[in-house]
């Protein structure tokens, strides 16, 4: 039994086989089609529905802190519904360059004005754009077991280390992203791992270091449906049909 098999069937017991069983399968994707007579981008529903909880609303001031690819980008970009501004930051030369082309073959000419790309670093943009933002969407650099085994499905290198340095690396990130928004402003946070470090236990130390300022979002009917956890929802791809995994909790900065 290799490091990581053994680590997620401890965490999920006897749901662990069925769980890892749908994660090496395929997932499904759906073709979304944000704005007429543009090309439609696929991806998981999983994902939509992690840029759905942001709840954009017209004229809003959105951040997406780390956006690429950038499907996520185009369901906040569509929420504005032509009126606002979204900034789409990503670090990475490469996948900014990808986020850039995603907006201009999916987005009219006269809608990619709402959108600026920059390309900080996600850890200081709360210092920089300080009580900026409406809303703010997280999907966070995260260890994407489903990714990885497809790769390799035994995934022979995995320590449980990474997941505890990706959770501090995430938690920094977080505490950027709150400080970015205006009070009463929306926090989702998102990942698509299955490791509860990298969920619940980021939002945990959040809530424990910064509850003066951030409180989770009391009314999550829209959520109702999912799985839900300790402090947000989870789909998992082995009661979601395929879709997933997806780990989304919502916050809000106190007035």
């Amino acid at each position: 039994m290799t490091a990581f098999t053994e680590y997620f069937s401890k965490l999920y017991g006897p749901r662990w086989e069925g769980l890892y069983r749908s994660l090496r399968g395929e997932a499904p994707k759906m073709e979304r089609d944000c704005f007429e007579g543009f090309a439609r981008y696929t991806l998981d529903p999983a994902s939509v529905r992690a840029a759905l909880a942001l709840k954009v609303q017209a004229y809003d001031r959105v951040l997406d802190l780390c956006a690429a690819p950038g499907g996520k980008t185009l369901v906040l970009l569509e929420g504005l519904q032509g009126c606002g501004s979204l900034v789409a930051n990503e670090l990475s030369s490469d996948r900014r360059r990808r986020l850039k082309e995603v907006i201009a073959s999916h987005v009219p000419e006269n809608l990619q004005s709402l959108v600026t790309v920059t390309g900080f670093d996600g850890n200081q943009f709360g210092l920089k754009k300080k009580a900026s933002f409406d809303r703010v969407l997280l999907d966070a650099p995260c260890s994407s077991e489903r990714h990885l085994m497809e790769e390799d499905e035994t995934v022979p290198e995995w320590k449980e280390s990474r997941t505890r340095q990706l959770a501090m690396r995430q938690y920094s990130l977080l505490c950027s992203a709150a400080l970015s928004l205006k009070k009463g402003g929306t926090l989702v946070y998102s990942t698509c791992s299955i490791s509860p470090l990298e969920n619940d236990g980021v939002i945990e130390r959040l809530l424990k270091k910064k509850g003066d300022q951030v409180e989770l979002d009391p009314d999550t009917s829209d959520l109702s449906d999912l799985e839900a956890t300790r402090y947000g929802f989870q789909i998992f791809p082995d009661r979601a049909k395929g879709s997933g995994p997806i780990y989304i909790a919502r916050l809000r900065v106190k007035d």
